[in-house]
């Protein structure tokens, strides 16, 4: 994969992971309730396409509660939460089997996760995600994921798709987000309420003066506005991914991106590993990990630290926390980020990875601390 230089706008030939977010007015016909389901097909030809390209791709779909209210005859009206959540777990069954339905004639298998703004806070949830979307993207599938709206409460939400996919592209590792909405990018002004609005096809940078210009308008099915993705913008600029918004209503809107449609770019300055480093690097440490000269020497190589070669740990952490790595000698090579706490490291430290379920009564990962959980 060719690596994005530094401020450029990207190509999708140049991006290895992409998270697609797709609104709720996209997927579901806001007078009739039902999925459009022409739209949704072509969209999963889009995706196929980008497969073919070895790319991985990660959707965040909208409409669950869209689809669920009218099969509980609901009506259009507002909501109340017990309401929003009885839809939500009727139509996250649709949603997830429509999108089954359209990506399996392509070959592709199809996953289902369902986040709350809690997953990527916690940092044990945050590495069980991660886990999660790599071993899905290793195998070819193309992750589902929407918001947990039948168990959140207004405190653990994110509120909108928009700062979900974001957040998704930061735990994923992604090189580039697309929110596909009903609007074509980022304007200086709101176009529908002021004539001479200028459409910004690239910001380099997120200032006051651009969040001023993000207003708050949506349609009656959407919940993000301009506010909520430039805000997801900044979030995924920050972890290294350019994200794009662009108008999703035509058939193929990521084949009509290719060929020209009109788009706002936020690019970004860092690559996603270099960002993820970086944050790693400024953390506090909760504790060591001491290792032998066989690990070193692995670590060197870039492979991730296997108990087998620590000989020594120090402090008391939780899962995902982050320790210090020693070399045998005690000089700090780095930090990383440990899969284990620290009472289940020590019962496991200087063992085979194979040797694992039988020493917790559980199988757990292989890694104590994964190669991109490091930072040195």
């Amino acid at each position: 994969m060719a690596t994005l230089t530094e401020g450029r706008v990207p190509r999708l030939a140049d991006i290895g992971r992409l998270v697609i977010k797709i609104g709720s007015a996209l997927l579901v016909d806001g007078s009739s309730g039902a999925l459009r389901a022409d739209w949704l097909r072509a969209m999963a030809i889009d995706i196929a396409m980008l497969k073919s390209r070895g790319m991985d791709v990660i959707v965040v779909s909208s409409g669950s509660i869209a689809l669920g209210r009218g099969v509980l005859g609901l009506g259009t009206g507002a909501l109340s939460l017990d309401e929003a959540q009885a839809a939500a777990a009727v139509g996250q069954i649709r949603l997830a089997r429509a999108w089954e339905e359209v990506l399996a004639p392509h070959g592709i298998i199809t996953a289902q996760i369902l986040l709350t703004l809690d997953d990527s806070e916690d940092r044990r949830r945050y590495l069980n995600t991660r886990a999660t979307f790599a071993a899905l993207l290793a195998r070819g599938a193309v992750p589902i994921v929407n918001e947990n709206d039948t168990i959140a409460t207004d405190e653990i939400r994110y509120g909108d798709n928009d700062r979900l996919a974001a957040n998704v592209a930061v735990m994923a590792g992604a090189e580039g987000c697309i929110l596909l909405s009903d609007v074509d990018g980022l304007y200086t002004a709101n176009p529908r309420e002021d004539a001479t609005a200028r459409h910004l096809p690239v910001v380099a940078q997120i200032t006051p003066e651009i969040e001023a210009m993000a207003g708050d308008a949506g349609t009656g099915l959407s919940k993000g506005g301009m506010k909520t993705k430039v805000m997801a913008a900044r979030t995924a600029t920050a972890a290294g991914c350019a994200m794009a918004i662009t108008e999703g209503s035509t058939l193929r809107p990521i084949t009509a991106l290719e060929s020209g449609a009109r788009v706002t770019w936020f690019t970004a300055t860092l690559d996603p590993q270099t960002a993820r480093k970086r944050w790693i690097s400024a953390m506090k440490p909760r504790g060591a990990l001491k290792l032998d000269a066989g690990a070193v020497r692995a670590l060197g190589q870039g492979k991730s630290l296997l108990p087998a070669g620590v000989t020594a740990i120090t402090g008391d952490f939780q899962r995902g926390d982050p320790v210090v790595l020693e070399g045998p000698e005690g000089a700090r090579l780095g930090l990383g980020l440990s899969r284990y706490t620290a009472e289940e490291a020590r019962a496991i430290a200087g063992h085979r990875s194979d040797e694992i379920a039988a020493i917790l009564g559980y199988p757990g990962r292989a890694a104590l601390v994964h190669r991109d959980d490091m930072a040195f």
